[in-house]
Formats: C-alpha cells, sequence, structure tokens
C-alpha cells in the first residue's frame, strides 16, 4: 500500500516545485558582476572590432597581440599569452597570421635560445600608427558618458577587485 502525503509541501515537491520555506536558487545576472563585467568588455571589444576590423584586416587576438608589441619592447608568445590572458593556441594563431603578413617578426631570444621574441616590423609600425588614433578615438567617445573623476575612480575599482583576483584561490 503506497501512503501518500496531501499537505501543501508534499504536493509542491510532487509538482516540482521546492518546497515553500526552501529558498529559491537564481541569479540575477543584471546584478552579478562577473557577468556584467564580462558583458561590458565584450560588447565594447566587438564595438572597436568595427571600427578596425574590416579596414585593418585583423581579429582581436591579433589587434591585442599588436598593442602589446606596439609599447616598444619584443615579447615571446607566452608573455604575450599572459598579459592579454589568451590561451596559447589562439596566440600561436594570432602570431603565425601577423608572420604571414610581415607585421610582426620571430628572432631568437639571446637569454631563452629556445624562446622566440616577436617584434613589430616597419609595416606593423605603420599599420598601429593609423590604427592606434581609431582606438583611442573609440576610447574617448566611450568614455565622454563620465567624467573625470568617475573615470579615475572606475580605474581604481578595477585594480583593486584585480588585486583581490590575484589573492583568490585558483588565480595564478
Amino acid at each position: 500500500m503506497q501512503h501518500t502525503d496531501d499537505t501543501p509541501e508534499a504536493r509542491d515537491a510532487l509538482d516540482g516545485e521546492p518546497p515553500q520555506d526552501t529558498p529559491r536558487c537564481e541569479l540575477d545576472l543584471d546584478q552579478f558582476l562577473p557577468y556584467r563585467l564580462n558583458r561590458l568588455a565584450e560588447r565594447t571589444s566587438e564595438a572597436l572590432f568595427v571600427r578596425y576590423g574590416e579596414r585593418f584586416a585583423i581579429n582581436v587576438a591579433e589587434w591585442r597581440l599588436l598593442a602589446w608589441l606596439s609599447r616598444g619592447s619584443s615579447l615571446t608568445a607566452r608573455e604575450i599569452s599572459q598579459r592579454t590572458h589568451m590561451d596559447k593556441v589562439r596566440v600561436s594563431r594570432a602570431v603565425k597570421s601577423l608572420e604571414a603578413r610581415e607585421l610582426i617578426l620571430r628572432r631568437p631570444s639571446e637569454q631563452d635560445q629556445r624562446a622566440q621574441l616577436l617584434a613589430l616590423t616597419a609595416e606593423g609600425e605603420a599599420m598601429l600608427a593609423e590604427l592606434i588614433p581609431e582606438a583611442r578615438r573609440f576610447e574617448d567617445e566611450l568614455l565622454s558618458a563620465v567624467n573625470a573623476r568617475q573615470y579615475r575612480d572606475l580605474l581604481l575599482t578595477m585594480q583593486t577587485l584585480e588585486r583581490q583576483l590575484d589573492q583568490l584561490p585558483g588565480n595564478d
């Protein structure tokens, strides 16, 4: 003989609804910081890509690699991967594409003969001479929505969150 419990809680459990005394497990992504930061980063990256992607025939990974090299120092693919937080495969593809187009070159590292240093070519520098001002105009347009204090506070908050992330387990 089967026993049936006819209480409201039992009926809710049978209907697939949690009992009323059990808190619902839900998450409002619009109020969840990791989601909001990721969404803003993705939208910003996509909007910037619209400006340079077709004109310069480069993708986001290639742009990030070129931007790091624009700072004047040679870097290894591993260093680019660490600084951009892009996986090694994505960086490797970007390196091969940019090298094939003669925008960057590789040369052996003097400190580690196994490592290859990446550097801009004259063609890469010429492209960046056009691309960087366009990227800065985009940034200026985006930041026109905030005042100088808000921008400073945003940068400080991001720096604080990045330091906190460095302290959390699993964030090497």
